[in-house]
């Protein structure tokens, strides 16, 4: 599993209709149809760094496999989940949302589902 690297944001499913799923303001939901982020992952080990940035905001999230973290929404919330890694895909799970992020080929995968929505991003490394 080798998350490490620069992916550009390509492809996004349901994107609107998770934002709203989440409770995102209006204003972000605008705003975020309208970019592609670039992520950027520095893995060591069991400790992760992921940063996304988009010509409005920057947003860096560190988390340890196994542990609680603390992660900020896209419109500033902060919320408390765990990261683990299985079958080599990075999961992230609270009582609202499940994180599921691969490597498949070239690209890599993330799928969010929050309630009945399910969110699809796709990345390729650049």
């Amino acid at each position: 599993m080798n998350f490490n690297g620069t992916w550009k944001v390509y492809s996004e499913e349901n994107l609107e209709e998770f934002l709203k799923a989440i409770g995102a303001p209006q204003m972000i939901i605008k705003m975020r149809k309208e970019v592609k982020p670039v992520i950027i992952i520095e893995q060591n080990g069991k400790d992760f760094t992921c940063t996304m940035k988009t010509p409005v905001s920057t947003k860096v999230q560190s988390f340890s496999l196994g542990k609680e973290t603390e992660i900020t929404t896209l419109d500033g919330r902060k919320i408390k989940c765990i990261v683990r890694e299985e079958n080599g895909k990075l999961i992230a799970e609270n009582d609202k949302f499940t994180s599921v992020r691969e490597i498949q080929g070239d690209e890599m995968i993330e799928t969010i589902t929050a309630g009945s929505v399910t969110f699809t991003s796709r990345s390729k490394r650049v």
